[in-house]
């Protein structure tokens, strides 16, 4: 796409996650100029790819979806080719009562899931009966009002808390599912959302990764734009400057009109303390929920995603990402332990956490597995917990915006179409 004439405007990005990334590299086409600060040596941020015995380890999301956003901006940076996509009809499974159980993703799956009794089923069908969520309960009490209480047990509850390794009992509707209700308004019913976006499913995105892994996108998104981009450079503080504002880092002070904070919510309220203390105190109360990622190697048996475990069984882990069957990954399977319900195992040392990942991937699977790595993210995804409430009152200066993934949805998608949105308005603004 070709650059439009410049505006006039200067926006300060801080953060070269994909957030940060994508809104440098729609500034650069809207025609507005922009500098990105990040204070690590690589680009991508949580998305992160490594390489154990020639493997491609993901120390960050596993995959995403290839919706028309990202095709496009994997179109922009020439990596089309290098997509790896996976067969649309993988199943996903959830590890319930001693045995993977299919996930209901189609029509014909909600039919012979033995996930749902047909009560379950019936019940789940009369979601369009029952009142619009309320902002105001738990991800757990709306789901389980409206879904009943088999499907938030034995599918729900395993895959949406999976997602965030939260439990939905501590997840409070109006900012754990903002999105969703918005589209419950849309379409008349969650149900109506579901089928529509997922178990009618033909047009569903595929799940897409990249031949050397998910940080492919990030690094090529960097090396378009590095001439706008400062890795190494950590913004310290932000500052008035007259009408815009001043990014302090260790070597110099940068005038920008906007700025935009893509950064972790500890990061952005240090940044924040001078000019905003209220804005600091308020992004220190909230809470991630501790991770830990053991890559496993065994032989690939079986198709599929991978699968999530429900929540009252006696596992540890969270969950499975079969990266082998899904993007040739030569038998490599990510293992998430800890979470809310169990963050103390982030404290345990690699060899306690590589047997518990081991012994529970051979109970689950009946595969012995050889341990390839063992990683602890002690700030692994926002909770989207009762601390959220901490947000209520906050209220930004004019030309400080937040971007992230704990104002708004996580998830590769939802990033970039929040970093798109954003770079329009700046280019629509006049100077």
């Amino acid at each position: 796409m070709s650059e439009r004439a410049p505006t006039g405007m200067t926006v300060g990005v801080v953060g070269a996650g994909i957030t940060g990334l994508s809104l440098t590299h729609y500034l650069r086409q809207a025609g507005v100029e922009s500098h990105t600060f990040e204070s690590a040596s690589r680009p991508g941020g949580v998305i992160r790819t490594v390489h154990e015995d020639g493997r491609v380890l993901e120390l960050g999301p596993q995959r995403t979806r290839h919706t028309s956003l990202v095709a496009d901006l994997v179109d922009d940076v020439g990596l089309r080719d290098e997509l790896v996509v996976a067969d649309k009809d993988l199943p996903l499974f959830v590890y319930a009562d001693g045995r993977l159980r299919r996930a209901p993703l189609s029509i014909r799956e909600f039919l012979t899931t033995d996930l749902l009794s047909w009560r379950g089923k019936l019940r789940l069908l009369a979601e369009p009966l029952t009142a619009a969520g309320d902002p105001e309960e738990s991800a757990a009490e709306l789901f389980t009002r409206k879904f009943g209480a088999e499907a938030y047990h034995n599918l729900i509850a395993p895959l949406y808390g999976g997602i965030f390794g939260s439990d939905p009992a501590e997840m409070p509707a109006k900012y754990a599912l903002t999105g969703l209700l918005r589209l419950e308004r849309e379409e008349g019913s969650l149900l109506k959302v579901f089928l529509k976006h997922t178990i009618a499913g033909g047009d569903r995105p595929p799940a897409v990764s990249f031949a050397d892994g998910m940080a492919q996108l990030p690094r090529a998104l960097y090396e378009a734009n590095d001439d706008r981009i400062s890795l190494e450079t950590p913004v310290e503080t932000v500052g008035r400057d007259g009408d815009g504002y001043v990014l302090q880092t260790p070597d110099d002070a940068v005038a920008v009109d906007e700025v935009v904070l893509t950064t972790p919510a500890d990061a952005t309220a240090s940044m924040l303390d001078d000019i905003d203390p209220d804005a600091g105190r308020r992004l220190r109360e909230l809470h991630y929920n501790p991770l830990v990622y053991v890559h496993l190697e065994a032989d690939c048996p079986r198709a599929g995603l991978g699968y999530q475990v429900r929540r009252d069984e006696e596992l540890k882990t969270l969950g499975v990402s079969w990266n082998c069957s899904a993007f040739g990954r030569d038998g490599v399977y990510t293992c998430f332990l800890g979470g809310m319900n169990r963050p103390a195992l982030v404290d345990e040392d690699e060899a306690t956490l590589a047997a518990i990942a081991r012994e529970e991937f051979a109970d689950v699977m009946g595969l012995d597995a050889r341990v390839l790595r063992v990683t602890k993210l002690p700030r692994g995804f926002p909770a989207y917990d009762t601390t959220w409430t901490a947000l209520d009152g906050l209220d930004l200066p004019d030309g400080l915006h937040l971007a992230t993934n704990y104002t708004a949805r996580m998830g590769v998608p939802s990033r970039i179409r929040e970093a798109k949105q954003l770079a329009a308005e700046f280019a629509d603004v006049d100077r």
